[in-house]
């Protein structure tokens, strides 16, 4: 069923329509057999290149979009409710190419953004290690200087999406001593065939079998001057900049998954009978419908009115922050609710709900967990409340 929106022209309608014939025909009907399979959709993201939807946010004059965030992430939405390791690929790739378009010379986004944009290469992004997810700042990966005016590398990133399929990486690394914290941090643009780069076996995941996500490895990989993106110590800033529009992405992602659950389960309910009527005429289950509607429906005016911020300039961290954490525990509630909508049936991989409920999970972690999201906004509360109190606000 396709949601109807209200866009800001009509070149994203367009867009929308081009997008929703694309993800019918060529992701939907494949979806399920390859994460069955665990088989990686690497044409996908090509053909998504070829049609101008790798880099939609990005300058048209180094082969983006042009387009707002408003629209980019509806487009992200689409892709993910008809299969989710295409729309948080879509949404990671974007990540992964935010350093060089925000932060990059003009040189460097001249000589890189043409191939990322246009689909020529895939990217990752290498932020978490082991024993420093959500305090990232306690990152121990490595970048020496090597006397030639480039850096030797040496770690190793953990849960990376498209480890081991990406074109090229985009690592921090710490430039400064040990315990030299955000201060020490570093950004940099890596190709995947730099020598010392390889990634590990791709994990063993619970759901988005068809997204890899594996430890990427750098094992005194060299870096050239060029290749650092912004100043040296500046990484940490740029990391969290980047995390704050990649949020919107993941709440994206989580409303289209919840909206194609929801879909499911409306469209069960209405084929299937008990007692000679349609089981959903029944208050408990109209009633768990209702409920699953409108939070799908709250969790996307949520993260439209934070792209909305975004795209006029705005602060929008804390309303990423809440965009993320309602629409992805929204998510988990209605693939949950969905299963048990199509009772036995739900439970098994005949059909999508349980696939979905499976998949919804991760967005709950990845790119700051909820409990991350939590600390954001509190803190951005407390910091508004001692402003006012300051001011003599009562």
């Amino acid at each position: 069923m396709a949601h109807e929106r209200i866009l800001p022209t009509s070149e994203a309608q367009d867009l929308i329509d081009l997008v929703r014939g694309i993800a019918d025909k060529e992701l939907a009907p494949r979806a399920a057999r390859d994460e069955e399979q665990g088989a990686f959709p690497r044409d996908a993201f090509d053909l998504l290149g070829r049609s101008g939807l790798l880099g939609l946010p990005y300058p048209a004059e180094y082969g983006g979009g042009d387009q707002p965030y408003e629209v980019y992430l509806q487009v992200v939405e689409e892709l993910a409710a008809r299969w989710l390791a295409v729309g948080l690929g879509l949404s990671v790739h974007t990540l992964s190419c935010f350093p060089v378009a925000a932060y990059g010379t003009e040189e460097q986004r001249a000589a890189l953004l043409p191939r990322l944009l246009g689909g020529e290469a895939l990217g990752a992004y290498c932020l978490s290690e082991a024993q420093s997810g959500s305090d990232a700042a306690a990152m121990t990966t490595r970048a020496r200087p090597d006397g030639d005016g480039g850096y030797t590398v040496d770690g190793a990133k953990s849960w990376i999406t498209h480890g081991g399929v990406a074109d090229f990486y985009t690592l921090f690394a710490r430039t400064g001593e040990p315990g030299s914290g955000a201060r020490g941090i570093s950004c940099f643009h890596i190709p995947a065939a730099t020598p010392g780069v390889a990634a590990d076996a791709p994990e063993r995941k619970m759901g988005m079998a068809s997204s890899p996500t594996a430890v990427v490895r750098f094992d005194g990989a060299r870096a050239g001057a060029e290749q650092r993106i912004g100043a040296e110590g500046q990484g940490f800033s740029i990391a969290l900049a980047a995390l704050d529009s990649g949020r919107l992405g993941i709440a994206a992602c989580a409303v289209g998954v919840a909206q194609a659950a929801l879909d499911a389960a409306v469209a069960h309910s209405r084929a299937r009978t008990q007692f000679g009527r349609a089981i959903g005429d029944f208050q408990g289950v109209s009633f768990l419908l209702a409920d699953m509607a409108t939070g799908v429906e709250a969790a996307r005016e949520l993260y439209l009115a934070a792209a909305r911020r975004r795209d006029a300039g705005r602060p929008f961290a804390t309303q990423a922050a809440m965009a993320k954490l309602f629409a992805t525990d929204t998510a988990m509630r209605v693939t949950t609710d969905a299963v048990q909508v199509l009772g036995g049936s739900g439970y098994t991989r005949d059909l999508p709900v349980e696939r979905l409920m499976r998949e919804a999970k991760v967005l709950q972690i990845v790119e700051g967990t909820n409990q991350i999201q939590r600390m954001v906004i509190g803190r951005d509360l407390a910091r508004a409340a001692d402003a006012a109190s300051g001011s003599g606000a009562r």
